[in-house]
């Protein structure tokens, strides 16, 4: 199975502590990478990740606030300075979309490279990212600005061939793409070898999904159904609820109530509020309605 893991560079809100850093993330599906949002400090972080630059092909930013997007020109910049040529593409709100191209032609002259913005309308559910193997979607949020999360999901692979019975039967190298398609096999003798004998289920599907900043969802949960990780803010403790339903956070209970509802398989937490300085309150907290939880640290990795 190939890897597919997060890499959580950044886990803070919006307040800078010396603890954590603004959000951001590497997702590595399938030999590609792709980042989600980029806060203040991001290319430090990449750097401590051991992240050669250019490996990021797109960019997915979840809304426009400082600590979600506030690092992007300063790594369209140090891309342009590493010698980057190949297309780098940025999905965010579509309003981003005048400012981005202003700051490029104020701060990036003289790229090399294109940076292909597509804007993202943060209403809708839908994909807007789509390759041969992996295909993201948009998932629409409840925040004071126009916010989105995204799900990454891979695309299905073909079955496994089982080699010992490939072997058995003599079965030539040429025909093996047929057998992976769905064929059977015919011997010599006129025996036919059904498909099913020949090779092993493809490996499950997987999913995750990026829930920035919002307000608790009652509905969120049928959008993210059945994801293996689920990353949904928890800003508050139940303590602060009031402040969280005034600020269009949630709390660690709120985000616990999504997974449990939707049925994912691992919960991850972050967008910490400056205010905690030991997270284990927003942990148990969450644990007491959505056992299979964790919480988001720089540098930390989680296979999906």
């Amino acid at each position: 199975m190939q890897p597919f893991r997060v890499k959580i560079l950044g886990c803070g809100s919006a307040l800078p502590t010396l603890k954590h850093y603004p959000s951001s993330q590497l997702v590595e599906i399938r030999d590609k990478v792709f980042m989600i949002d980029c806060g203040e400090g991001t290319q430090i972080q990449v750097r401590r990740a051991r992240l050669h630059f250019n490996k990021i092909s797109s960019i997915f930013i979840s809304h426009l606030h400082g600590d979600h997007c506030f690092g992007l020109i300063g790594l369209i910049s140090t891309l342009g300075m590493l010698g980057r040529t190949c297309p780098l593409h940025v999905f965010a709100p579509k309003e981003l979309g005048d400012l981005l191209e202003r700051q490029l032609d104020f701060f990036c002259k003289g790229l090399e490279y294109d940076v292909c913005f597509h804007g993202v309308d943060t209403d809708v559910a839908g994909v807007v990212y789509e390759d041969k193997s992996v295909f993201v979607k948009s998932i629409p949020l409840n925040h004071r600005i126009a916010c989105c999360g995204y799900m990454f999901v891979e695309k299905p692979t073909l079955p496994h061939i089982r080699r010992d019975m490939i072997d058995f039967y003599n079965i030539p190298v040429w025909y093996r793409n047929n057998i992976k398609n769905g064929a059977d096999w015919t011997t010599p003798d006129g025996q036919v070898i059904p498909n099913n004998l020949l090779t092993k289920p493809a490996d499950p599907v997987r999913s995750y999904a990026y829930c920035s900043d919002t307000k608790y969802m009652p509905e969120l949960h049928k959008f993210v159904a059945g994801v293996d990780l689920l990353y949904h803010e928890a800003t508050y403790c139940s303590d602060n609820e009031l402040r969280a339903e005034k600020y269009f956070h949630s709390t660690a209970r709120q985000a616990a109530q999504v997974a449990l509802d939707a049925g994912v398989k691992k919960l991850l937490l972050g967008h910490f509020s400056a205010r905690y300085n030991d997270e284990d309150m927003i942990l148990e907290e969450a644990r007491q309605v959505f056992p299979n939880v964790a919480l988001a640290n720089e540098m930390d990795v989680f296979d999906v």
